[in-house]
């Protein structure tokens, strides 16, 4: 070509110009080539003259400026890029050299000549930063390549990165070669640092060698002196080569004076086998004819030389920095190019590089890794002058596109050397981070776990971290041309960087979490020091301090700080001042327990007041060694805290304290004191005795028994002592105030098992080797560390597990079986507020940890929903909490109620009661050691707890299981396996293995294509807790977690699949109707509805922990395991049982058969008792071999009814202390009734006497094990009628997906307000209830016994105080069967009958004024009345009101009746008499009084304001009418009765 030069300009690569569209320059072409009078270059005009030689080619970039504006080209034929902001100087030709710094002075120019267009090489010369980076040399830190030592070095570089970027473009192309042609396998590189020339050659696929039928050139033309050229611009075609802009090799071009392209291709497609050779130079700005050669050998490779203008990067050579720069850039290639094609397979061979003629040893990336590691080692032993340690690294082959190693950074920053497509990201990217997030993500896991007190965030960790990433990524994009960063979202790389578990491992057991924690521990040590304290005389802002006057002086060190525990401990202290005096010894009060610091984080210790404030007050410095207390404001501590278990755990913890931050202060000599008080105090007159321990008191009380005299006081906390016990302990130091020895190292492993997390197993190994009575003897000079914590912490350990673990027997944990204990001593038939109840139980059962605590247990034992209890012990009447919270949502103590269940008594048997072990608190018999239930109540309610050392959790069984399995125990026959079981539940419950392993389902179906009805969830996972789970769904925004987590990373956006819900739950069931598309239906369908709606929990058995018959912690490997263990001690009881109640029968036969012999010897006169002396008659009594009975009290606990004469001798009482028979062990006979002394009372005696004599007999035949199904088939009984009322219920309450709209009486018309109220057929609400209370009705009639049709008059009053609501039995009475109720979850002691069913009677007129057609009256489900806890509280003063008098039915007229249809008519006989009274708890209590037909009726008493107004006749509904009450008003089956 003649021109040639002129080529490089044919193509029009123009801008968009978008600033400048639609606007025509008012310029003439010819102006448009002539020079200005800005400084322009002499060659301007060059290419003016080509330009008008030839057309120039079609432009790419089409403008949407007008003809006109299309007009003004440039000399090379492009579009001209006007600054609108900058005024530019373009050098027109290279040869005038590099721009010149300083700036022409300014001149007036005119518009034409301020607003210039540059050709784009020009704007690449002139503005080489949004290209190249800077042109300015620069230093910083990097590694680079040690060619006299042959290794990487880490220095400080001084380079030009524009010039450093041209020469990496060149060898980023050799490396895309490589995934290009899997035969490449020579990569040579020269670099002649004299001649500043540079080679690269690459033995791959050649260029094609042909002429672009477009532009009208050859591709090597194309492609290396066209800008703008690529062959990555499809960007649907997935690449994973570097080129992406189509500038590269172009840069290198127009940053050279000379620049050399050689390709020798094979023949293709299109083009013959040729070799290519073609030079440009001076800027890219003239270019030479191609010479093109044969090829007959068929070679293949590439070679680009080229000599860089130095000038214009203010080089004059390339110096030793930018060659070792260079030399590290081809090591890069060597460990980094792939043998892996564009579609991430393997192919070809591995790659050997040459560096100046010499091949590079590097043949892997993992040898590249090691030339860093090894040099950064060999850098550190060389400055340390140590061996050299060379440090562990971890490497990883993820797939075919990655590779990963890992070292731990020892610079304290995060490092790491990466590569996307062999191009050096020297400032990582996304793919840097996406696997160091997966790295520090599982190495915060690992160390939360290792050390949880450690604040330890993700940047902390990635600072440790030296990462190494070699990656192949699908069209990577970069922060910019210099390609530093990649920007490419991880979810685009086109493979997925997921490092195994095994390098996850492999990186947890080098040293990095160790520095980790270090560097952690370093952290917080120096933000703590800034709350260190100083020696000062006086602290301001702290008003609870009693400060000594003497404290932070000179004779600090002679102070002495008291820690108390609450400021009522700090009264006490106070008091004992005056004794002491103020100027050495001040008081301070602690807030509860201090923190655990040794498993305390950083920033709960920073933000501990309590601490901060011990710290200031004893001006303690942080890591300080302390050699003695003189630079300190207080020389001892002293810790005052109550001497309960509680009270020790105070002290441990501060013990604690100091052994973790101020290990040298313990060993200091009387530097820790400890405060004693009296926790007994025994007195007899004026004398008395203190004990500080419980098992002190308790050897001398048992020593000591039979002494009388002895009162005994509790001292729990210090608010029991007044201020003059507090003198007197001030006033006896020696006895009170005991130091602790110094510390050994020893004590400080003792001190760490007993509050280090990572001791759990020697904690657990600790309290097994607890020996019952254990206890601190406070009679010595000092406390050893060691002695405190096995001897008194260990008190507050076992008592901690005691609380939280229940006893394998009963199921129950201490605060539970309080609660039984108090309801069955109260003999609770009645409602009773839960409140009430908490003092009740307080009262009689020495309950030490406040109401709240109380209040829960009560509510756990009451309620039934869903994932609580199987069994309820208390009944919940009110609102005890629902399974859309959990039972969160409980109302508070004092608007519920309760009372025990019916089912509670029949699984704790009375008959049991007197062979259970009670415990005694504050000389007061408290609940037993443990219950003996019928069935293993553990397994029925299942159990969660955690403890010191231990924590429990057991699961629901299902009780007809377990009766199963107990009888199969008694037929000696295998166990069955039982799987969890939850009442109510109606998901599935699946083994998973046989370690114990439960899958628990919700129940989920496709109601049509867009619908999903969600009708169960999984046990324990709570309505509202998934509701926010669908809103998530819903939402699928990215949301931030919670302020615990704000150090974390953003969480993944949930997945938008779910449209809309809506919900038709009950309080007892849950429904949600789920909306989404049909896609997302079926993608749910084919993973699995549970699975895909998260509706999969798991249930553990491996965890199944309770203190068995001996109060040993033992761990149960199975429910049968728990149930083997629980039956022999079953069937044990069984058998003392039948001992214990034999003996009784006897006794009474014995006591029957003596008081028959006694009325016998004085009816034949053969005894006379009149007119002597009791000691005569006692006397002779015991001759005649009467049998003595025990006194009264005695007797009653022994089964004595009857009234008998007590004894008012005071020597009887002295006699009974001691154990003396005394005159009143013959009451039972001398205190018989007068008129007992007739032949009737004989023969009535001996009649009893024989029946008593059968019935012993009967009962001795039966056997442990018949006693116990007899016990089962009750239970059963009684258990299957509840799971019959819950499946009732549960009908009777689906709910309504037609929903009806609010109505008030106000928005009714008159007449369809009448209509309404004679008919309500049309009101769904209630019509939907009516049959299922007419089945529950029926049910019931089926379940009660019907009453006998003829009672005796003796049980007369029962039985009308039974159908009344009540046993007619004072409400203390144990034996008395509980008022049965509608239906309750247990169904234990409410009335059958419904309150709508007890309506007020009709009045005689409106009887016989009654039509037919008339509408009936509204039925009685729509009416509500008090509650029996209402009407206590309402009636409490003890008064009722009196019934309206009129014509009444007798009781006797209703019970005989056999049948509802008989209606004979009523009979006047006397009734009767019932009268409500109130006792002061507020309980109801009804006794009923015969009265004669013609006794005068009692005056009834005077009305309290409070009572309703009105007096109301109750109705009653016949039992037996078989629900047909419900139906029809039936007057004949009506009685009332009168107060």
């Amino acid at each position: 070509m003649s021109d040639s030069e002129s080529e490089n300009f044919s193509i029009d690569n123009v801008s968009d110009g978008s600033e400048s569209e639609g606007y025509e320059l008012p310029v003439k072409k010819k102006e448009t080539a002539a020079p200005s009078k800005a400084k322009v270059t002499k060659a301007a005009p060059a290419p003016k003259k080509a330009t008008t030689s030839k057309a120039p080619a079609k432009p790419r970039v089409v403008s949407g400026a007008s003809k006109k504006a299309k007009a003004v080209k440039s000399t090379n034929g492009t579009d001209m890029d006007v600054d609108d902001d900058d005024m530019m100087n373009g050098d027109g030709d290279s040869d005038v050299g590099p721009p010149k710094t300083k700036a022409a002075p300014k001149k007036n120019k005119t518009v034409t000549e301020q607003y210039q267009k540059l050709t784009q090489i020009e704007h690449i010369l002139q503005r080489p930063d949004s290209y190249i980076g800077s042109v300015e040399p620069i230093t910083q830190p990097m590694w680079v390549f040690d060619s006299e030592n042959k290794r990487m070095v880490y220095k400080d570089v001084r380079y030009v990165p524009g010039f450093f970027k041209i020469i990496d473009e060149i060898l980023v192309n050799a490396a895309d070669n490589k995934v290009n042609d899997e035969s490449m396998d020579t990569l040579k590189v020269t670099i002649d640092q004299e001649d500043g020339t540079i080679s690269v050659y690459n033995n791959g696929k050649g260029i094609p060698i042909a002429l672009h039928e477009t532009e009208n050139m050859h591709i090597p033309q194309l492609i290396f002196g066209n800008l703008l050229t690529s062959s990555n611009y499809d960007d649907d075609e997935k690449k994973l080569t570097g080129g992406r802009n189509g500038y590269g090799a172009k840069l290198a071009n127009i940053y050279s004076h000379e620049f050399t392209v050689e390709t020798a291709c094979k023949a293709g497609k299109g083009f013959d086998a040729a070799k290519y050779k073609q030079v440009w130079s001076k800027n890219m700005s003239k270019v030479t004819s191609p010479k093109i050669t044969a090829n007959p050998k068929g070679e293949e490779y590439t070679r680009i030389s080229f000599r860089p203008d130095l000038q214009r990067f203010h080089m004059d050579s390339i110096d030793d920095d930018t060659l070792s720069l260079l030399q590290r850039r081809v090591y890069d290639m060597a460990g980094t190019m792939k043998t892996v094609n564009s579609e991430g397979k393997k192919h070809g061979k591995d790659v050997k590089v040459f560096l100046n003629g010499e091949r590079i040893g590097i043949k892997s990336f993992k040898q590249y890794v090691d030339m860093y590691v090894n040099s950064a080692a060999d850098a550190a032993a060389e400055q340390s002058g140590a061996a050299n340690t060379k440090p562990t690294v971890v490497y990883e082959r993820i797939n075919e596109r990655w590779e990963v190693a890992f070292t731990i950074s020892e610079s304290g920053s995060f490092q790491q050397v990466s590569f996307a497509n062999s191009i050096a990201t020297t400032k990582g990217g996304t793919h840097v981070a996406s696997v160091a997030d997966q790295i520090a993500k599982s190495l915060l896991a690992g160390i939360q776990k290792k050390n949880k007190a450690a604040t330890v965030k993700l940047p902390a960790i990635k600072n440790h971290m030296w990462l190494f990433v070699n990656a192949l990524i699908e069209n990577p994009t970069f922060d910019s041309q210099t390609k530093e960063t990649l920007t490419l979202p991880a979810s685009k790389f086109g493979s997925k960087p997921t490092l195994s578990e095994d390098f996850v491992k492999r990186v947890s057991k080098t040293t990095i979490v160790d520095s980790i924690l270090n560097w952690a521990k370093y952290k917080a040590d120096q933000q703590i020091k800034k709350t260190d304290g100083s020696k000062r005389s006086r602290l301001n802002g702290m008003t609870k301090l009693c400060d000594a006057n003497n404290a932070g002086s000179r004779n600090g060190s002679s102070c002495t700080l008291i820690l108390t525990e609450g400021d009522s401990a700090k009264a006490l202290a106070v008091a004992g001042l005056t004794i002491v005096g103020r100027d050495n010894f001040g008081v301070f009060p602690l807030r509860g327990k201090l923190l655990n610091v040794r498993e305390a984080n950083h920033d709960q210790i920073m933000k501990n007041e309590e601490i901060q404030n011990i710290k200031k007050i004893m001006g303690l410095q942080h890591n300080k060694e302390y050699k003695s207390t003189e630079s300190l404001r207080y020389g001892r501590l002293m810790i005052m805290a109550d001497q309960d278990h509680d009270g020790s755990h105070i002290k441990g913890l501060l013990i604690n304290f100091f052994d973790h931050f101020y290990p040298s202060l313990l060993r200091l000599p009387e530097f820790l004191v400890e405060f004693v008080t009296p926790i007994v105090r025994v007195k007899h007159g004026k004398k008395y005795h203190n004990f500080f321990t419980v098992p002190e008191y308790q050897q001398w009380a048992e020593a000591n028994k039979r002494v009388n005299g002895w009162s005994a006081k509790y001292y729990k906390g210090l608010g029991t002592s007044e201020d003059k016990d507090a003198m007197a302990y001030f006033s006896d130091m020696p006895t009170h105030m005991i130091p602790f020895a110094k510390l050994k190292e020893d004590d400080r492993k003792l001190i760490d098992m007993a509050f280090s997390k990572k001791k759990v197993e020697d904690r657990k190994e600790w309290l097994r080797n607890f020996v019952p009575g254990t206890y601190l003897n406070h009679n010595r000079d000092e406390i050893p560390y060691s002695e405190f914590i096995n001897r008194e912490l260990i008190l507050f350990s076992m008592a901690d597990n005691i609380r939280s673990i229940p006893s394998i027997v009963d199921g129950l944990k201490p605060s539970q079986r309080k609660v039984i204990f108090g309801c069955f001593k109260r003999k609770m038939k009645s409602e009773l507020k839960v409140s009430q109840l908490i003092g009740y139980i307080g009262e009689h059962t020495a309950h030490h940890h406040g109401e709240q605590s109380l209040t829960m247990t009560i509510v756990n034992l009451a309620q039934h929903f869903v994932g609580s209890n199987n069994i309820n012990l208390l009944f919940p009447a009110g609102q005890f909490g629902t399974r859309a919270a959990g039972g969160k949502d409980h109302a508070s103590a004092r608007y519920i109620s309760t009372y025990p269940v019916s089912l509670a008594r029949k699984l704790f048997h009375t008959s049991d009661d007197p062979l259970l072990t009670n415990l005694t608190e504050d000389n007061l018999k408290i609940e037993p050691e443990w219950y003996m239930p019928t069935v293993p109540m553990i397994l029925i309610n299942g159990a969660d707890g955690i403890g010191t050392g231990w924590s429990t959790s057991i699961p629901n069984y299902n009780p007809k299981d377990i009766v199963d399995n107990i009888r199969r125990l008694m037929k000696g026959q295998e166990l069955e396996p039982m799987m969890p079981w939850y009442r109510g539940f109606k998901g599935t419950i699946e083994k998973v293995d046989n370690k114990g392993k439960f899958l628990c389902s919700g129940v989920a179906r496709k109601v049509d294509s867009k619908t999903i009805e969600i009708s169960e969830l999984p046990v324990r996972k709570w309505t509202d807790d998934y509701k926010k789970q669908l809103e998530d769904w819903i939402v699928g925004a990215e949301k931030e977690k919670t302020d615990k987590d704000k150090d974390k990373e953003k969480t993944k956006a949930s997945e938008t699949f779910v449209k809309d819900y809506r919900e038709y739950h009950t309080t007892t069931t849950v429904n949600f109707l789920v909306t989404m598309s049909e896609k997302d239906v079926a993608r749910a369908e084919a993973e699995g509805l549970e699975k895909f709606f998260k509706l999969t929990t798991s249930i553990n058995c491996t965890n199944m922990i309770c203190f068995d018959s001996n109060g040993k912690i033992r761990k149960y490997e199975s429910p049968e395991e728990i149930l083997e263990d629980f039956y022999p001690l079953r069937l044990q009881y069984y058998q003392k049982r039948k001992d214990h109640v034999s003996t009784e029968m006897q006794t009474e036969l014995e006591r029957l058969n003596n008081q028959a012999r006694f009325v016998q010897l004085i009816v034949d006169k053969k005894l006379v008792v009149s007119n002597r002396k009791k000691a005569d008659i006692v006397a002779e009594l015991r001759e005649l071999q009467f049998r003595p009975f025990p006194k009264i009290n005695k007797a009653k606990e022994a089964g004595e009814t009857e009234a008998v004469v007590e004894n008012e001798v005071d020597e009887d009482e002295i006699a009974a202390q001691v154990g003396a028979p005394t005159n009143a062990d013959f009451d039972y006979l001398l205190g018989m009734a007068i008129w007992s002394l007739t032949r009737e009372k004989i023969e009535r005696l001996l009649a009893q006497a024989k029946e008593q004599e059968q019935e012993l007999l009967q009962y001795l035949k039966l056997s442990p094990i018949d006693l116990w199904n007899a016990d089962l088939d009750i239970f059963m009984q009684e258990w299957e009628r509840i799971i019959d009322e819950d499946e009732r219920e549960l009908a009777g309450t689906k709910p309504k997906k037609k929903g009806i709209t609010i109505r008030t009486r106000k928005s009714l018309t008159m007449a369809k307000r009448r209509k309404d109220e004679s008919d309500d057929s049309d009101d769904e609400d209630f019509a939907s209830m009516k049959p299922v209370k007419a089945a529950a009705s029926r049910k019931r009639d089926e379940d009660v016994p019907k009453p006998r049709v003829a009672l005796s008059k003796g049980k007369l009053g029962a039985a009308a105080a039974a159908f009344a609501g009540t046993d007619g039995d004072d409400d203390e009475e144990e034996g008395s069967e509980p008022p049965p109720r509608k239906r309750v979850p247990l169904n234990g002691t409410v009335s059958d009958l419904s309150d709508s069913e007890m309506m007020p009677a009709p009045q005689a007129k409106a009887k016989a004024t009654a039509k037919p057609a008339k509408p009936a009256a509204p039925k009685p489900a729509a009416t509500k009345r008090k509650s029996s806890s209402a009407m206590s509280e309402s009636e409490s003063d003890g008064h009722s009101k009196p019934a309206p008098k009129k014509k009444q039915k007798t009781l006797d007229d209703f019970i005989s009746k056999e049948k509802p249809k008989a209606k004979p008519a009523p009979v006047k006989k006397p009734v009767a008499k019932k009268t409500k009274v109130f006792d002061s708890d507020a309980e109801s209590v009804e006794s009923d009084k015969a009265s004669s037909s013609n006794a005068k009726p009692r005056t009834p008493p005077p009305k309290r304001t409070a009572v309703r107004a009105k007096a109301q006749t109750t109705q009653y509904v016949d039992l037996s009418s078989d629900g047909e009450g419900d139906k029809t008003e039936d007057k004949s089956d009506v009685f009332e009765l009168s107060d």
